[in-house]
C-alpha cells in the first residue's frame, strides 16, 4: 500500500472538483464519501442535494474564522492511499478505517482530539483514496505534521499485515518520485509506453551512463533528442538543468520540464559531478573497443572484479560499485539486441532503485565499471549473434553475479527496498541470459557430444580433481558437455584445466547459479581469454590429447539434452 502527500494547495474546492469531477486524468468510478471527521459531511457524490461548495466551507470553517492575516497561504492537505493492483478488492468500510487510520498517524487527526483538523476521505476508484483536509486545527493552531510521510509509510506497514495486503518493503527516503496519478492517466490518454517522468528518468540514466564530463553527458542528452534548459549563475557557473521531451506539453503548449533531482536524487548536477571526480586524463580520452564483443568481455572483466569487491570492500565502495553497475546495466540495456533488450532494460530499471542508499559512494573505486559502461556504449549495438551474441550472455552471467551480490549486501544493512529491486533485477537477468545464452550454448553443446570417449573422461577426470563436492552435480547437469567442451579448449591452448577450473570454482559460492556447469564454462572462457562463441574456435581436440601431459583416471560420461537455460 503506497501512501502519496501531494502539494498543498490554497483553494480547497479545486481539489474537491478534482475528486468529485468527471476529470480528465483518471476515470471516476462512482465518486463518494467513505469517511470524514463529523459523520454528518454532506456527500455531493451520493446526496443529490448536496453541494461541492457545502463541502468547502464545512471543512475551511476554522480557516475562515482566523483573521485574514493569520490564514496559512497553502491550508489544503492531500494524501492519497493506494493499493497493489494484486492486493484484494476492499469494501468502503475497510477504506473508510484506513481514511482514520491514516489521519491519526500523520497528526492531521489523532484519535481522540476534538479539535483536530477537518477532513474528508472520497473514493473514486476501486484500488485508493483521497483524503483532503485543512491545516487550521478547530482551536486554531496547525497540527503537528512532523516526519508525516515516514509516519503515513510506518501507518501503511502495518495496515498491509492487518489486512493481509501485499507487503511493501519499507523506504528510506533515496527512491526516485514516482510518476503522479495524473501523469500515468495522461501516459494512457496520449499512448505513450510510459509517463514522461519515467522515459525521461532512463534517457538521463543512460546519458550519465560511463560519461566521463558533463560536457560528454550534455552532448549525450542532446543527442537523445531532448529539450535540455540549463540554470547559470550570473557568475556564469552551471548551476543545475531541466530535461523536457518536445512532445510533452502543457495546457499553454510548452514543454513539461524536469529538474534532473526531481527525476532522482542521483541525477542532479552535483551528484552527476561526483561520478566524474575519479577520472583521469587517459580515461576520458581512451578509445572506445574494437567492437561490441570486446566491449561486453571487458564489461564481464569489470563485473567479476566487482564481485570480489563487494565480499571484502568498505561499505563506501561496494556503495560505488553498487552505483556502476547500475551504469553498466543502462549501457548494455542501450546497446542490446532485440531479443535480450526488454528483460536487460527491465533490468536496469529495477536495479536503479538499488543504486542508492545512505551509504555514501565513494567515487574512483567505481572506475573499471564505469569505463565498462562507457565501452558498451561507444563500441555500438550488439547483433546479437556470432561473438557478441557469445559475449553478451558472458557479461550477463557475470552481472547476474554482480546484482545478486549487491542484494546481499543491501540485505545484510537491512536497505530493504534496495535488496528487492536488486533480487527483482537478478530474476530479469535470468530471462535475458536465457535468450542470450541459448545459441552459443547449443554450439558448445554438439562440441562437448562429439569429443572422444577417452577425452571426455579426461575432463571428467580434471573435474572431479579440481571441485569434487560439485563434480556430480556437474556430470549430471545439461551444461556439463558445454563445459567438458571449454576444459578441452583451456587445454589445447597451455592451461591446465584442474587448475583452472579449481580457481574458476573457488573465487565466490555458487549456490545462487541455476546452472553450475554453465557459470564454470564462462568463467574459464573469460579466465583463458578464449572466444565466447565456439564456432570461432577451431577444432583442437587432436591438439588437446596430444598436448595433454596430465596422467587422470578415468571417468564416465554422462548424455543428455542441450540446456538453453541457466
Amino acid at each position: 500500500m503506497i501512501p502519496s502527500i501531494h502539494k498543498g494547495g490554497s483553494e480547497t474546492i479545486g481539489l474537491i472538483n478534482y475528486l468529485y469531477g468527471p476529470g480528465t486524468d483518471e476515470v471516476r468510478i462512482d465518486p463518494q464519501l467513505v469517511a470524514a471527521f463529523d459523520p454528518l459531511t454532506p456527500d455531493p457524490g451520493r446526496d443529490p442535494k448536496a453541494t461541492y461548495e457545502q463541502l468547502e466551507h464545512l471543512l475551511d470553517q476554522p480557516v475562515n474564522a482566523l483573521p485574514a492575516s493569520k490564514r496559512p497561504e497553502k491550508h489544503v492537505w492531500h494524501l492519497s492511499v493506494r493499493a497493489a493492483p494484486e492486493d484484494p478488492l476492499l469494501s468502503d468500510e475497510d477504506w473508510a478505517a484506513i481514511a482514520r487510520r491514516m489521519v491519526a498517524a500523520t497528526g492531521i487527526a489523532p484519535d481522540g482530539d476534538e479539535a483536530a483538523c477537518r477532513w474528508a476521505a472520497v473514493r473514486h476508484a476501486d484500488d485508493h483514496i483521497h483524503i483532503i483536509a485543512t491545516l487550521v486545527r478547530d482551536d486554531g493552531r496547525r497540527p503537528r505534521r512532523h516526519n508525516e510521510a515516514r509516519r503515513a509509510q510506518a501507518e501503511c506497514r502495518r495496515i498491509e499485515v492487518d489486512y493481509g495486503l501485499r507487503r511493501v518493503p519499507p523506504g528510506d527516503g533515496t527512491a526516485a518520485k514516482r510518476p503522479t496519478s495524473a501523469e500515468l492517466h495522461k501516459a494512457e490518454r496520449e499512448g505513450r509506453e510510459q509517463p514522461a517522468r519515467e522515459e525521461l528518468h532512463e534517457t538521463v540514466r543512460r546519458a550519465v551512463a560511463g560519461a566521463m564530463s558533463e560536457e560528454e553527458f550534455f552532448d549525450r542528452l542532446a543527442g537523445a533528442g531532448v529539450l535540455i534548459r540549463k540554470r547559470v549563475a550570473p557568475s556564469g557557473d552551471l548551476l543545475g538543468y531541466k530535461v523536457a521531451l518536445p512532445d510533452d506539453r502543457n495546457e499553454e503548449k510548452e514543454p513539461v520540464f524536469y529538474a534532473g533531482s526531481t527525476l532522482s536524487p542521483d541525477l542532479s548536477l552535483p551528484r552527476i559531478r561526483k561520478r566524474f571526480s575519479g577520472n583521469t586524463s587517459n580515461q576520458t580520452t581512451s578509445p572506445a573497443p574494437s567492437g561490441p564483443a570486446t566491449a561486453r568481455r571487458r564489461a564481464a572483466t569489470a563485473a567479476w572484479q566487482a564481485v570480489l569487491v563487494m565480499d571484502v570492500g568498505e561499505d563506501s565502495a561496494v556503495a560505488a560499485h553498487i552505483a556502476a553497475a547500475g551504469e553498466v546495466l543502462d549501457a548494455l540495456a542501450k546497446t542490446s539486441a532485440a531479443h535480450t533488450r526488454t528483460e536487460l532494460r527491465e533490468a536496469a530499471f529495477a536495479f536503479e532503485r538499488a543504486t542508492r542508499s545512505h551509504v555514501k559512494a565513494e567515487r574512483g573505486h567505481d572506475r573499471a565499471l564505469r569505463q565498462a559502461a562507457r565501452d558498451l556504449v561507444y563500441s555500438g549495438p550488439a547483433l546479437g549473434r556470432g561473438e557478441d551474441g557469445a559475449t553478451t550472455a558472458m557479461a550477463i552471467d557475470m552481472l547476474f553475479f554482480l546484482v545478486t551480490a549487491a542484494a546481499h549486501w543491501h540485505a545484510k544493512k537491512q536497505h530493504a527496498q534496495q535488496a528487492a529491486a536488486a533480487r527483482e533485477a537478478a530474476e530479469h537477468l535470468r530471462a535475458a541470459y536465457r535468450a542470450a545464452a541459448a545459441l552459443p550454448m547449443g554450439v558448445l553443446y554438439q562440441r562437448g557430444r562429439r569429443l572422444s570417449q577417452p577425452l571426455r573422461h579426461r575432463q571428467a577426470a580434471y573435474l572431479r580433481a579440481a571441485v569434487p563436492e560439485l563434480a556430480e552435480q556437474i556430470l549430471a547437469e545439461p551444461g556439463w558437455h558445454a563445459l567438458a567442451a571449454t576444459l578441452a579448449d583451456t587445454e589445447s591452448v597451455g592451461h591446465d584445466p584442474a587448475a583452472l577450473l579449481r580457481e574458476a570454482a573457488g573465487r565466490r559460492e555458487l549456490g545462487t547459479a541455476d546452472s553450475v556447469s554453465d557459470v564454470l564454462m564462462w568463467r574459464l572462457r573469460r579466465m583463458a581469454d578464449l572466444p565466447a562463441d565456439a564456432t570461432t574456435m577451431p577444432n583442437q581436440t587432436s591438439a588437446a590429447a596430444k598436448g595433454s601431459g596430465h596422467s587422470v583416471s578415468p571417468a564416465p560420461s554422462r548424455d543428455s539434452q542441450p540446456r538453453k537455460a541457466r
